[in-house]
Order: structure tokens, then C-alpha cells, then sequence
């Protein structure tokens, strides 16, 4: 019964991690790729515009904190003068931000 149970937590779990893995790209296709491209390159006309970093390259990944980034798409990005960059996502939890970020990791190459 212990094995039978674990097991099924266990697949809830998955099941869970699946679904938000498919949510973070359904929101990332729908509210970043504008911007940041549908491969993160940052190659989109206002992507270019905005000075959006590509994050297909390792280095910039490398140099990128998830709570950064976690906070970057919670709150938005503003330039040294207080322009608003990037706004802030509305109505997203700290997890669906989390598995954006997780889901943005997957662009390095």
C-alpha cells in the first residue's frame, strides 16, 4: 500500500511539473516571445529596440540569477532614467514565474 501510495504521488507530481512546464510556454509564446523571440534570441524588431539579451548564449545565461529574473518578470525592467522596458507580468505567481525562467534556461545552447 506504501509503494502504491508513493507512486501515485509521485505521478501527481509529474503530472504537475508537466503542466506547468506546458504553461510557461504557452505564457512565454504568448507574452515574451514579442520581444524576446520565440527562440529567446532577443531578435525581434523590438527586441533590437529594447536592447533584449539573447539567451541562447551560454554566457548570458550563465550571468543570469533566477531571482533576477524571477523579479525582472514580477515587477518589470526599468533603464537608469526610469523608463519602463519591460512590464510587469500581470496576475503571475512567484511559481509560474519560476517555471518561466526554467523554461527560458532551455534556450542556451
Amino acid at each position: 500500500m506504501k509503494k502504491l501510495l508513493t507512486l501515485s504521488i509521485a505521478i501527481l507530481a509529474a503530472s504537475a511539473l508537466t503542466v506547468a512546464a506546458a504553461d510557461a510556454k504557452e505564457t512565454y509564446e504568448k507574452d515574451c516571445a514579442k520581444c524576446h523571440g520565440k527562440e529567446g534570441k532577443g531578435d525581434t524588431k523590438m527586441g533590437q529596440k529594447l536592447g533584449c539579451k539573447d539567451y541562447t548564449d551560454a554566457k548570458v545565461q550563465d550571468g543570469m540569477k533566477d531571482e533576477a529574473a524571477v523579479k525582472a518578470i514580477k515587477e518589470g525592467v526599468k533603464d537608469k532614467e526610469g523608463k519602463v522596458l519591460m512590464k510587469p507580468a500581470e496576475g503571475i505567481s512567484d511559481a509560474d514565474a519560476k517555471a518561466l525562467v526554467a523554461y527560458m534556461r532551455k534556450f542556451k545552447k
